[in-house]
C-alpha cells in the first residue's frame, strides 16, 4: 500500500468513528448470543476488555457458565433437529449469500471495531472482512453440493455413497484476525447443515456479536448460530464436554489443543485443532532474492506477526546469508508501527498486555542464548502494547527464539549450507504447518516440499491462500483440514448404502 496523506486530525477522527461504533458495548456488559437474541450472563461475574492501543477499557464482558453453554447448545441442537439439517441446499446458499452481502456492507464498522480490539493495522482488516464475506459466499456455492457423495459399482453390487451434517458444532475461535477466522470455520459448518456454538477469544469478543447480527438480519433461522464470551477454562471447556455438541473446530495454542483434546474424549467428539506453527522460510542462494525479501518480510511482519502461517525462521543458505539478512534489517527498521486506525500504519500493537510481555520477554532470551538482536528488541513508546520489529540474526535452531511460537513482530535468521542441511533444519520442530521455499531450480523445490514435514508449503511465493485447497498441518500444529470438501469431510458423516442386483451368490448355514 502506498503511504497515504494522513493528519493527526484524521486519526482523531478515525477513532472517534470507532468509538461510536462500539459505544454500545460500554453502556452495559456484553452479554450472549443465544436462539436468536443477545442475552444477559446467567452468572454475575464479568471481565474486562481492554484496546491495546493504550490499555484503555473498551467494555465488559459476561462471563460465560456451563449453563450458558447449556443454553446455546440446546438451541442449536434443537435447531438443527427442526429443519436446519433438512433445509435445501438452495436456500442455505441464499440466506449465506445474504450474510455475505450484509457483511460487505458493515465492512468499514466490522473492520474498525476489530482494529480498536486487537490492535491489528486497519489495512488488514478491511481485507480481513471482506474475505469473511468471500468465505460464506465460496461455501454458500458448495452448499448445494454438500451432501452429494461417489457411485461405486461393482459386479454384483452398486454403493454409492451420501453425506449428512454432523448436528451441532462448537467453534472455538483466536484473536488475531478473529472475524474473518469465525467465517472460516462457521461458514462451512452452515453450508453443511449443521448448527454452531462459537466461543470467540476473550480477548477479541466483539466482532463475532456482529457477525450474529448480521447473519440474522439475514435470515438465519433463530438458534442456528450462538455465541458465548467467556473464558477458556469455564465456557470453552463446557463447549467440549456438552453431549449435544458433536464436533469442535478449534484455532489456538498447541497446549490449549492437548487440553481440548482430553475434555472431548468421553464424548468421542470429532476434533478439527488448528494449532501454533515455527515456519521455516528457505531462502537458497539462487532464488530470486527481491521477490524472497519482500515475501519474508511480509510473512512475519504482517498481521503484527501474529499470525499461525508467519515465516518465523529465516533460514538463508551461508554464501548469501550476510548479504540478504542485511537487507531484512534495513526492511525492517522502515517498517511503520502506530495506531492501527492508521492507514500507514502496518504493524500495531499487539493484542494484549499479558501477550505484550511475552513477547518481550525474548529479546533477553535470546541474548542469553548468544544471537544478536540486529534490529529492534525493545517495546515502542511509553503507552499501549507497542514493540518494535526485531530480526535475531547469528542464531542456531536449538535455541528457544527458534524453537518457541514467540508470536509477534520477531524473526530469527539462521544460515544452512546446502539441501540437506535446510531440510533437516526445517524438520528440527515440534510444529508443522507450513515451510516456504525460495529458488529457480524447480526440481530442488520439489524436492525439498517433498520432504518438508509440514502440512502446506508454498514454493516461490508468500502465503496465498486458495479456498478450495486444504489447509492445516502436521505434528504439534494440529489434525485435519479446512478448505473445500474437506471441510464438509470434517463437519459431515459420509454414508454408504449398497444395494445388490441379485446376480450373486448368498452364503447358506443350516440347510
Amino acid at each position: 500500500m502506498a503511504k497515504v496523506t494522513f493528519k493527526k486530525t484524521d486519526l482523531e477522527k478515525r477513532v472517534a468513528k470507532a468509538r461510536k461504533h462500539m459505544a454500545r458495548f460500554r453502556k452495559e456488559p456484553l452479554g450472549h448470543f443465544i436462539n436468536g437474541r443477545l442475552v444477559k450472563g446467567k452468572s454475575k461475574e464479568t471481565f474486562e476488555n481492554i484496546t491495546p492501543v493504550d490499555n484503555s477499557r473498551l467494555g465488559d464482558i459476561w462471563s460465560g457458565t456451563a449453563a450458558d453453554i447449556d443454553a446455546a447448545a440446546n438451541a442449536a441442537h434443537k435447531a438443527f433437529l427442526g429443519g436446519w439439517r433438512d433445509l435445501d441446499g438452495a436456500k442455505r446458499r441464499e440466506i449465506m449469500y445474504a450474510i455475505a452481502d450484509g457483511i460487505e456492507a458493515r465492512a468499514d464498522e466490522i473492520a474498525m471495531i476489530e482494529s480498536m480490539d486487537t490492535g491489528q493495522p486497519i489495512r488488514f482488516m478491511q481485507k480481513a472482512a471482506i474475505r469473511g464475506a468471500a468465505n460464506f459466499r465460496f461455501f454458500g456455492d458448495k452448499a448445494v453440493e454438500a451432501g452429494k457423495g461417489l457411485s461405486l459399482p461393482a459386479e454384483h453390487h452398486h454403493n454409492f455413497t451420501t453425506r449428512h451434517p454432523l448436528g451441532a458444532v462448537g467453534v472455538i475461535t483466536p484473536w488475531n484476525t478473529p472475524f474473518m477466522l469465525s467465517t472460516w470455520k462457521i461458514a462451512p459448518a452452515l453450508a453443511s447443515g449443521c448448527t454452531v456454538v462459537q466461543k470467540p477469544a476473550e480477548f477479541s469478543p466483539y466482532t463475532a456479536m456482529l457477525l450474529c447480527e448480521i447473519a440474522y438480519e439475514a435470515g438465519l433461522p433463530k438458534g442456528v448460530l450462538n455465541v458465548v464470551n467467556g473464558l477458556g477454562e469455564s465456557a470453552g471447556k463446557a463447549l467440549t464436554e456438552h453431549e449435544h455438541i458433536k464436533a469442535i473446530a478449534f484455532v489456538g495454542e498447541s497446549s490449549t489443543g492437548s487440553h481440548i483434546q482430553r475434555q472431548a474424549a468421553p464424548t468421542l467428539k470429532r476434533l478439527h485443532l488448528e494449532l501454533g506453527g515455527k515456519n521455516p522460510c528457505i531462502v537458497f542462494d539462487d532464488a530470486d532474492m527481491e521477490r524472497a525479501l519482500d515475501a519474508a518480510v511480509f510473512m512475519q511482519f504482517s498481521l503484527n506477526g501474529e499470525r499461525c502461517t508467519s515465516s518465523t525462521r529465516l533460514l538463508v543458505q551461508d554464501s548469501i546469508y550476510d548479504s540478504f539478512t542485511a537487507k531484512v534489517a534495513a526492511r525492517i527498521r522502515r517498517i511503520n508501527v502506530g495506531h492501527p486506525l492508521d492507514p500507514n500504519t502496518e504493524i500495531g500493537p499487539l493484542i494484549h498486555p499479558t501477550h505484550h510481555e511475552k513477547v518481550m520477554s525474548y529479546f533477553e532470551i535470546a541474548k542469553e542464548d548468544g544471537a544478536t538482536v540486529a534490529v529492534g528488541g525493545a517495546r515502542k513508546g511509553k503507552e499501549g502494547c507497542y514493540v518494535k520489529p526485531t530480526l535475531f540474526t547469528n542464531a542456531t535452531n536449538d535455541m528457544r527464539i527458534a524453537q518457541e511460537e514467540i508470536f509477534g513482530p520477531v524473526l530469527t535468521a539462521i544460515p544452512f549450507k546446502d539441501e540437506a542441511e535446510a531440510i533437516k533444519i526445517a524438520n528440527d520442530t515440534e510444529y508443522g504447518l507450513t515451510g516456504y521455499v525460495w529458488t529457480e531450480n524447480s526440481a530442488k523445490g520439489m524436492r525439498v516440499a517433498r520432504e518438508l514435514e509440514a502440512g502446506m508449503i508454498w514454493i516461490n511465493s508468500e502465503n496465498n491462500r486458495h479456498l478450495p485447497a486444504p489447509f492445516g498441518g502436521m505434528k504439534a500444529s494440529g489434525i485435519g483440514r479446512d478448505g473445500g470438501d474437506w471441510s464438509f469431510d470434517f463437519y459431515m458423516e459420509t454414508k454408504n448404502t449398497c444395494i445388490a442386483y441379485g446376480t450373486h451368490s448368498i452364503p447358506k448355514l443350516g440347510t
